[in-house]
């Protein structure tokens, strides 16, 4: 049986901290990149992109983030804007929870090919179980689990949530 972890309400309260944090660190920007790797990143992104746009003037880019998460070497990265449009820019890299930290390495490694402003990372849920040296400057939540617990995010209508099951 998965414990709930965050609920729908919880998760709300996180995208909107969340959002300032990086309002904050971007407040001289006139335009901050948020990129969300495809499937939960991209959902997460775009519910930052959101409350970024409520509470700041600058223009709040989505950049999708293609990737084959299993094998991201072999498959490579792309994105759904140029990379005219993102240089010399403020980004945010999204996804939805850091394991291992292949998927956002990878994503950090496609995005510093080119000069950028600044380049942050954001996650929902951050486990802990890194074997590159990638980090959340972003987080909404930390948890300590074991490598054969699982943690599921749910991005579904008013019902949001996380759930860890074994």
């Amino acid at each position: 049986m998965p414990n709930k972890i965050l609920s729908h309400d919880q998760i709300q309260h996180k995208v909107r901290r969340m959002a300032y944090q990086i309002y904050e660190a971007n407040v001289d920007e006139k335009e901050i990149i948020i990129a969300g790797i495809d499937g939960g990143g991209l959902n997460f992104a775009k519910k930052i992109q959101k409350v970024l746009k409520q509470v700041t003037n600058a223009e709040i880019t989505l950049c999708k983030v293609f990737m084959d998460k299993s094998n991201p070497l072999k498959s490579g990265v792309s994105t759904s804007i140029s990379e005219e449009e993102y240089q010399n820019k403020s980004i945010v890299l999204v996804d939805d929870v850091l394991n291992s930290g292949t998927t956002l390495i990878y994503g950090v490694h496609h995005f510093l090919k080119t000069p950028l402003k600044q380049l942050k990372t954001a996650v929902l849920v951050n486990r802990n179980h890194k074997k590159y040296p990638v980090k959340a400057d972003y987080k909404g939540i930390s948890l300590s689990t074991s490598l054969q617990e699982h943690v599921q995010v749910e991005f579904k209508s008013k019902n949001d949530s996380v759930y860890l099951a074994e």
